[in-house]
């Protein structure tokens, strides 16, 4: 059921076909100050007297409607849906540190699977960029490349309050391997 100013749209369960259409991504919700992802469901039922409509849901909530549902809802292929937190911090993460300085491994240097996942090579080294080298509470580390991007953001996320999100990118966490404190500045991509 759809309530909307001037009308109310009514379809039953058993008879529609719920499709993700669309996924917005909002910096700040009105809530709180924490980015949010909407969804666009189209609602098409097979009763021809029954006219489509569109919902719009948090994309927090998705898993709890299909919970209640009895019928799958379909996805359009180009829609990403992030349900949790920490979802929405690792896009976020990634898309910073695309904007940091690249490292440049030394050719004698060969780039390994990444510990973390064991899936992916290496794509990721901390380098103090953030400020001068002896100032600040970020460290320079001297590992070298042995982290994906995903686990180092997961594990960039682990090390957060949860209660404080808020604070996450302005964060600083020790590197996994040799516990050299490091900010979102210093994560950079190999090349």
């Amino acid at each position: 059921m759809k309530v909307t100013t001037c009308r109310v749209h009514v379809a039953q369960q058993q008879d529609v076909h719920l499709t993700v259409t669309e996924s917005r991504q909002h910096e700040l919700s009105p809530d709180s100050n924490l980015p949010v992802q909407l969804l666009t469901i189209r609602v098409a039922s097979t009763n021809p007297a029954v006219q489509a409509f569109d919902i719009w849901l948090n994309s927090t909530e998705y898993g709890e409607l299909c919970e209640k549902l009895r019928a799958p809802i379909r996805r359009a292929a180009h829609v990403v849906i992030h349900q949790s937190l920490g979802d929405l911090f690792l896009e976020t993460f990634a898309s910073l540190v695309e904007v940091n300085p690249a490292y440049s491994v030394p050719s004698s240097q060969e780039l390994e699977a990444c510990i973390g996942c064991m899936q992916t090579r290496a794509s990721v080294k901390l380098v103090k960029t953030c400020q001068e080298a002896a100032t600040g509470e970020c460290q320079q580390c001297y590992c070298r490349p042995m982290w994906c991007l995903t686990c180092m953001g997961k594990w960039f996320a682990s090390r957060q309050d949860p209660l404080r999100p808020d604070t996450w990118l302005a964060s600083r966490v020790p590197c996994p391997t040799c516990r050299a404190r490091f900010c979102i500045l210093d994560v950079c991509t190999v090349r």
